[in-house]
């Protein structure tokens, strides 16, 4: 008898076609397919159906809202993408509704989500009263780099003074947290604002000396 096949994750030919579906509708103004398609038992189809209703500038609110809080990682990472350009542009601010589920999504059980909601944070300020305080906490407590390193980019980008202690305690981090926390002093001034540009321009990392160098007049 032969063995069984091995399990795989790789998607159906018909959920190929979908995702297909509803990126060619984003392109050619089908509206009515990209939000048939929202509903797709396939996260990446889902996914991509949001991008595609966001791209045709027909996302409802709703919509979005909903996928925030979908079921799947894959579809609220991208929900946290598309906030950043949905009905508006970079620094525009977001409905409170939505800035208060793009908070709640700092706090996400996947890190990737974590990672891609600070990014988002601080495209389209002002955040949500939880953001800020929930990005600082992850700027010096979250064990995963990455989200350490896109929270303190998200606080240097909104620049409110509250967060310059969580930024500068970045700039003791690993190498690629501490070139994000000196270019996220840029906001910011006073003397301890100069001695950790002037530490970092000492840094054992090239690039984190070079981004020193950057700010310095």
């Amino acid at each position: 008898m032969s063995p069984a096949p091995e399990p795989t994750d790789a998607p159906s030919s018909a959920v190929l076609a979908d995702r297909r579906r509803a990126a060619i509708a984003g392109h050619t103004g089908d509206h009515d397919t990209a939000r048939e398609l929202l509903g797709h038992q396939d996260p990446k189809v889902r996914a991509t159906a949001l991008g595609a209703l966001n791209r045709l500038d027909a996302l409802e609110e709703a919509e979005l809202l909903a996928a925030l809080d979908d079921r799947d990682p894959t579809v609220r990472r991208r929900a946290c993408e598309e906030a950043t350009r949905w009905r508006g542009e970079v620094d525009d601010p977001l409905p409170a509704p939505v800035a208060a589920a793009l908070a709640e999504r700092l706090s996400d059980p996947d890190d990737t989500v974590i990672e891609t909601a600070a990014w988002a944070c601080g495209e389209r300020p002002p955040p949500a009263p939880l953001a800020l305080t929930r990005l600082i906490d992850l700027a010096t407590g979250h064990p995963d780099p990455l989200c350490r390193e896109a929270a303190v980019a998200a606080l240097g980008a909104l620049g409110d003074p509250i967060a310059l202690p969580a930024i500068l305690t970045a700039t003791g981090d690993r190498a690629t947290v501490r070139r994000r926390a000196v270019l996220a002093l840029a906001p910011f001034e006073g003397p301890e604002v100069d001695a950790a540009i002037a530490a970092a321009r000492e840094d054992r990392d090239w690039q984190v000396r070079q981004a020193a160098e950057d700010l310095s007049p």
